[in-house]
């Protein structure tokens, strides 16, 4: 996010700073600082790691609704807002895709923000974070204790990037992965680094957030949503900002799934039509 210059925008709402002001839910138990039973941090980590090499995988052969919402907020009143709504799928050619359903003009500048490509890749990509095999030397990865959430038993570990190498962005912060499948379930963090010119008011500041999974198919966590409720500390103002993402209606590609052709819809059991050469002449066109 940038702040925009000449815009001020005092908050009422007052948030903690830091990883450690965690976000409670209400069905979220006590974090219990206590060894694993069967295997150890490492072990459990090469486990999960692995098994989200197998979920990035997976998720490319899903289709899926994405909605956006992020908004600055004075107190509880809206002052500006950016909304998107599109859809993943899969062209003719069985390349993916995005298809946008809703986009309406951004009224952002007026809450005294603008949206920038950092934003829109940690939409995309790292609020639903994935941790893979490949990924982990990357990073730090601390075993801190087990969880309950909701019904699912979670182990819980802090991770920190190495270090930051070029203008590379990492995930920091918290994860919880489920004992039985070793699956991430939950993340909790930001993504890093914050970017702050040493030379004029350019800032491009990234709120913390949550993103929860759910078990699609019975088989692999997906995320389902991500909040963000966070106050931004630029040098000419601090700016409440709230970020709601949805994905929704996951299908398997070719089960039940939408392809596109020219931007429209072809009906199941149908295949597009092929296209003509330059030169080709259509034997249906009428004779001069």
């Amino acid at each position: 996010m940038k702040s925009v210059p000449g815009r001020l925008l005092f908050c009422l709402t007052l948030l903690a700073c830091g990883l450690a002001a965690l976000p409670v839910r209400a069905q979220e138990g006590p974090l219990e600082n206590i060894p694993p039973k069967d295997a150890t941090p490492e072990e459990i980590i090469q486990r999960f790691s692995a098994k989200e090499a197998e979920f990035a995988k997976a998720r490319d052969q899903y289709t899926y609704r994405q909605e956006v919402k992020v908004q600055t907020l004075d107190g509880e009143t809206v002052t500006g807002e950016y909304k998107e709504v599109f859809d993943v799928m899969f062209d003719d050619k069985r390349r993916r895709m995005e298809n946008v359903v809703l986009a309406p003009q951004s009224t952002l500048e007026q809450g005294g923000l603008s949206m920038d490509q950092g934003d829109f890749e940690d939409i995309r990509h790292r609020m639903p974070f994935v941790l893979t095999t490949e990924d982990l030397p990357q990073y730090n990865i601390l075993y801190v204790g087990q969880q309950q959430e909701d019904q699912v038993h979670c182990y819980v570990f802090d991770i920190a990037p190495k270090q930051i190498e070029g203008k590379k962005r990492y995930f920091q912060g918290r994860i919880w992965v489920d004992d039985h499948d070793f699956q991430i379930v939950k993340t909790y963090g930001k993504s890093v680094p914050d970017i702050r010119k040493k030379h004029g008011n350019e800032e491009n500041l990234y709120p913390k957030f949550t993103t929860w999974r759910q078990q699609i198919d019975g088989q692999y966590w997906f995320p389902v949503y991500t909040r963000a409720d966070d106050e931004l500390h630029f040098k000419m103002a601090d700016i409440h900002i709230r970020e709601i993402v949805k994905y929704e209606d996951y299908k398997r590609f070719g089960s039940n799934v939408k392809i596109l052709y020219e931007g429209k819809e072809i009906p199941k059991g149908e295949k597009p039509p092929e296209q003509k050469k330059p030169d080709e002449k259509d034997p249906n066109a009428p004779q001069k």
